[in-house]
């Protein structure tokens, strides 16, 4: 993965980065809220030899205290320190205790020993630091003192006496809300990347399109943006004309027409690896945006197993591509009308959908609509459950194979594409359903999506504009509402007028 793809996955995972960096931030302030504080002091001894002040006996004497202060340092920490330190203070602990709580420091090349106590009474660090420095510098004194000698050669002086502090050194909640920020983002970003790689659904159109350059080279004719009321208004190029998730049927219109200039698809089947997807919207859509441009186009309810489109269109179920196949009826028969389109439903659903669907009868009414329509759009069944949709492959041009975002797996579209591949049937390329909104640059692009808004705002102020005067110009929506059998699909605002 490169800097961009952290990137897509950041921006699809953000909420899971956002809520760890709060849980981070969060844990940094109770961290600090229940964090006793800590409250230091420091006095600094200054080592020196006392007696003779010649040059030969200084460079010497710095010489050996420099070797030596290091050893102090270590006595300072020792009972024989601390034990006469938690006597004349009266503490309540042990010199073990006690040396828990100093830190010693010496500088390199210095004869200073900085003593630092920490502790959580205020007012008491600073005698526990001061009383150890003056011990330290006794004890210094007596084991240096040579026998029979009344005057030690080594001099310890406090040069630095420690004193109250007035503000605590621990918590310090700067730091331990920028550190829990820091462990949280961490911990999303790590959480974030972990899931994206266990996820072996496609959520972008980047993800479609990179698997399959990898598995057989079929393009990714486009994708779908998510819409809420999908369910509720199917017909997006009907139900909103301007709307995003029409864009992308238009667009796929146009990429199926690229395919081949010399020799454009007629019978296009489009299915899926399983249910649930959204092929048959994509498929009535398909043949609704197909129509716009004026060709003739019908669409055939061939998912003998779970029709929907009779339902969908608001049409009849009961006659349709089983009463032709059975030879009860003629093609002509049993077309319906959904405005701009034909449609074949599926008729009664039969008990052997495959044995039907790979008939020589079959084949001859596909061949009969090709003649008749420029366009054939088949809605088939899901390729893996059934073998429906592959037994029609020689009566069709090909393929549009539908996946839906972050549900359809890797190895589901793989599968489907190697059983189409098992019968020679022609995949176009695969669309990519339900796109979520934040992907929607990398689906229609920013012009789609600048231009959709633009035209829902004006649609808005058109039902909101309120009357006008005589002599002012009025704009004036026109709706027209499509009428499909004995249902109704939504209204349309398709474009607007202005009269005076």
């Amino acid at each position: 993965m490169d800097l961009l793809d952290y990137l897509r996955v950041l921006s699809r995972q953000w909420v899971t980065v956002v809520i760890l960096a709060l849980f981070g931030t969060g844990v940094g302030a109770l961290a600090t809220q229940a964090a006793t504080p800590q409250f230091q002091a420091t006095s600094t001894l200054f080592v020196s030899l006392q007696g003779r002040a010649d040059a030969t006996h200084l460079t010497l004497g710095n010489a050996f205290i420099e070797a030596r202060v290091r050893s102090y340092a270590l006595v300072a920490t020792r009972p024989l320190v601390l034990g006469e330190v938690v006597k004349s203070l009266r503490l309540n602990m042990t010199p073990q205790e006690l040396s828990g709580k100093i830190k010693v420091t010496v500088r390199p090349d210095a004869v200073l020993v900085r003593l630092t106590v920490t502790d959580s009474r205020r007012n008491l660090v600073a005698r526990i630091s001061n009383a150890v420095a003056e011990r330290l510098a006794r004890v210094i004194s007596d084991l240096e003192r040579t026998p029979g000698v009344e005057r030690s050669p080594v001099r310890a002086t406090l040069v630095e006496p420690a004193s109250p502090p007035s503000v605590s050194s621990s918590p310090r909640p700067a730091v331990n809300l920028a550190l829990g920020l820091l462990v949280g983002l961490s911990l999303g970003t790590s959480l974030a990347v972990a899931r994206e790689v266990r996820n072996r659904s496609m959520s972008t159109p980047q993800a479609l399109s990179d698997f399959l350059a990898g598995v057989g080279g079929q393009p990714m004719l486009g994708g779908i943006v998510h819409d809420p009321r999908a369910a509720s208004c199917p017909m997006a190029v009907r139900d909103d004309i301007t709307g995003l998730r029409a864009e992308g049927f238009r667009r796929l219109s146009t990429n199926l027409r690229f395919l081949d200039v010399d020799r454009h698809p007629k019978v296009i089947a489009v299915t899926s690896a399983l249910h649930g997807e959204g092929k048959t919207s994509v498929a009535a859509n398909l043949a609704a945006t197909l129509a716009e441009s004026g060709a003739s186009v019908c669409l055939v309810e061939a998912d003998l197993r779970r029709p929907t489109i009779a339902r969908t269109l608001g049409l009849m179920q009961e006659a349709g591509l089983t009463t032709v196949l059975i030879g009860k009826a003629d093609v002509p028969d049993v077309l319906q009308s959904a405005g701009s389109f034909s449609v074949l439903t599926s008729g009664s659903i039969p008990p052997n959908p495959s044995e039907l669907l790979g008939s020589v009868r079959t084949r001859s009414v596909l061949t009969s609509l090709a003649e008749r329509f420029d366009h054939v759009v088949v809605d088939t069944a899901p390729v893996l459950p059934v073998t429906d949709a592959a037994v029609i492959s020689s009566s069709v041009d090909g393929y549009l194979l539908v996946t839906r975002a972050s549900s359809t797996r890797r190895e589901q579209v793989g599968e489907a594409l190697r059983v189409l591949r098992h019968v020679d049937a022609p995949v176009f390329g695969a669309i990519l359903n339900a796109v979520p909104p934040r992907e929607n640059a990398s689906v229609l692009g920013t012009g789609y999506a600048d231009q959709s808004l633009h035209r829902r705002t004006i649609r808005r102020f058109l039902r909101l504009r309120g009357p006008v005067r005589d002599g002012q110009a009025r704009v004036v929506p026109q709706i027209h509402h499509v009428a499909a059998g004995e249902g109704q699909l939504c209204s349309v605002s398709s474009e607007a007028s202005v009269q005076r």
